[in-house]
């Protein structure tokens, strides 16, 4: 069963436009998640990003622990040249080159989902 993920990112002021063209020209990383062993542990669905007024929001649907999504996507090369470009446009720094800095700010900047709903499915509460 798949889950979605709403992460944060605050953003200095005046940088949304270079922060909306950085994620439109970000890399894929691989869509299946390994673990430090290469084991597949689960797998990432889908993606979307949404900027505002010195705000960013990436929404992810995984399959999979989140902690192992995070350490996951710290060795992505396409992440992790895509996280060192954004890095000079975020309010607060974080480390999202190690496996554990991935997962501390996987941790900080998660949003909590709290509905989903869709057209063709009974309502039914998250979590």
């Amino acid at each position: 069963m798949s889950m979605w993920h709403g992460l944060q990112y605050p953003l200095k002021p005046g940088s949304e436009e270079a922060v909306k063209e950085l994620f439109r020209k970000s890399g894929r990383p691989r869509f299946d998640v390994t673990d430090s062993d290469g084991k597949v542990v689960g797998r990432l669905l889908g993606t979307m990003v949404f900027v505002g007024k010195e705000i960013a929001v990436r929404i992810i649907e995984v399959e999979g622990p989140l902690p192992l999504v995070a350490a996951h996507m710290s060795r992505q090369p396409e992440v992790r040249e895509f996280e060192r470009e954004l890095e000079q446009y975020l309010a607060a720094p974080r480390d999202m080159i190690t496996p554990d800095g991935a997962r501390a700010f996987f941790r900080e900047a998660a949003l909590e989902n709290v509905l989903a709903r869709r057209h063709d499915q009974p309502l039914k509460p998250v979590g």
